[in-house]
């Protein structure tokens, strides 16, 4: 059976096929990248453990710009402990780790997949649509994963792995809990990033306008400080930090949508 533009259609049993087809493409491309990268054990862990460390790239380019302006700025050092409790949970952790950054460096060809699968079904206008929005995803995806790494975890650890009620009190971290907290942080600023894009796909819809965002801005803000505040650790900093890209893109979103 073919369609008016003499494609062949395919049978719901063939598009499930197809989707199997995808789907292990997928897993075995992103099991390859996840066994390379648990082979690079110490590359890895050197580059997820480094925004623990007093002199991280952030806090050194932060005092090379005030020193430039004329300051005499420098952090102070600090060391936070990571230690594990259980037997075997560097191993996990490990593995949990790879997994996750063989997902995230497949990402690009994950995309490629899915875009290959529902493209058949799609007008040639809406493919355009469709490339230029999973572009801004993987890319709004992207800044928000670099925005994490290298400013909002950084911060967010010295803060509180140094932070003491008292003097006889110091903090010991376990890796499972500094590397969940990375990860989880990390993901969530990726979907947040997404903004834009919904704001998009919501006025496509005529469900908002550019009007309506504009007149809005204030409650938007404090929608937005309230949800950084549920998605963040709970310091000031990290709050203020995370509050004020997202309201950046809320006045992109504007911008998009009008």
């Amino acid at each position: 059976m073919t369609d008016d533009g003499g494609q062949e259609l395919l049978s719901f049993g063939d598009h499930l096929e197809v989707l199997r087809r995808m789907l292990f493409r997928i897993i075995a491309v992103a099991g390859v990248i996840a066994v390379v990268v648990f082979c690079f054990k110490e590359t890895t862990f050197s580059m997820l453990l480094a925004p623990s460390e007093w002199d991280f790239v952030t806090y050194r380019a932060i005092e090379q710009v005030l020193q430039a302006m004329g300051f005499d700025f420098h952090f102070e050092p600090y060391h936070v402990q990571l230690i594990a409790t259980e037997l075997q949970s560097q191993f996990m952790t490990h593995i949990s780790t790879a997994v996750y950054l063989g997902l995230l460096a497949a990402s690009p060809y994950i995309m490629y997949e899915l875009f290959r699968f529902i493209s058949p079904a799609l007008y040639e206008n809406e493919r355009r649509y469709s490339v230029r929005v999973t572009l801004t995803i993987y890319v709004l995806f992207v800044l928000g994963v670099l925005l994490t790494y290298f400013v909002l975890f950084p911060i967010s650890f010295r803060f509180l792995g140094t932070y003491s009620v008292a003097e006889s009190v110091t903090s010991t971290i376990t890796i499972d809990s500094y590397i969940s907290s990375m990860l989880s942080l990390t993901l969530v600023m990726g979907a947040v990033f997404q903004l834009p894009v919904i704001c998009f796909i919501l006025g496509k819809l005529g469900l908002i306008n550019s009007s309506l965002l504009a007149r809005y801005r204030r409650h938007a803000f404090v929608l937005l400080m309230v949800i950084a505040a549920i998605i963040t650790p709970p310091d000031i900093m990290t709050l203020v930090l995370v509050s004020l890209p997202l309201y950046m893109l809320y006045e992109v979103s504007i911008w998009v949508v009008r």
